[in-house]
């Protein structure tokens, strides 16, 4: 069953409320799903509490629904500092908007994602160096293979860089509009068009999101 620990809601940039959401999720047989709104100091404590007032009630249709947030153009060195309070507001599962190709991002970002344990998935992190991929093994952080069409250019980029240290890989949809969201085979396919392997496919698809939630759903 499909679990997606990336997915957004009109709480940041997304089109749903964050019940529709997961009653989509629910309906298109998902597992588990993390709402993972953008966030930076302005909106961190409204977006965390706003989203926990549904997952109740999501809960209902037997879908585990984590509380999140997606870090997004913080300075770099800043990006510790909002992570400890991420964690302290009670986020299980922190992304980092990584260094895509399509946006401004401050260089910087993806060293600084990987460098810290309290993350749990580097998002779309573009032309990441060897060199950050060896720090997000050694730390725990999932590189994110993305199906959002804006940031999936550098997948086999990443695909590849993960491969050759041993860094975990994770698939997400990056949800913004119910069109974004992904089922199972439509998840295998991406990660298979990045170059994973069958076995390498199942890990991001499955393994590593059920080993995120088994880890972070304790909080």
């Amino acid at each position: 069953m499909r679990i997606d620990l990336h997915m957004h809601t009109l709480l940041s940039d997304g089109e749903l409320l964050p019940i529709e959401l997961a009653r989509r999720c629910a309906v298109r047989g998902h597992k588990a799903i993390a709402f993972t709104d953008h966030v930076a100091l302005s909106t961190l404590d409204r977006v965390l509490d706003e989203a926990s007032r549904d997952i109740p009630l999501a809960r209902e249709w037997n879908l585990e629904v984590l509380n999140g947030v997606e870090i997004t153009h913080v300075p770099a060195k800043k990006i510790d500092m909002v992570v400890s309070k991420a964690r302290k507001l009670g986020a299980q599962i922190v992304v980092i908007h990584g260094e895509t190709i399509s946006e401004p991002v401050e260089k910087g970002t993806n060293l600084a994602a990987v460098s810290n344990p309290e993350i749990d998935i580097l998002a779309h992190p573009g032309f990441i160096t060897v060199e950050e991929a060896e720090l997000a093994k050694k730390n725990g952080v999932a590189l994110e293979i993305t199906s959002r069409s804006s940031h999936n250019k550098t997948n086999g980029h990443v695909a590849k860089i993960a491969r050759q240290v041993g860094a975990k890989m994770v698939l997400d949809s990056d949800t913004h509009s119910p069109g974004d969201i992904i089922d199972e085979q439509t998840a295998m396919i991406i990660a298979r068009a990045a170059g994973l392997t069958d076995d390498e496919a199942h890990r991001a698809c499955y393994e590593t999101p059920e080993e995120i939630v088994k880890r972070r759903s304790l909080f």
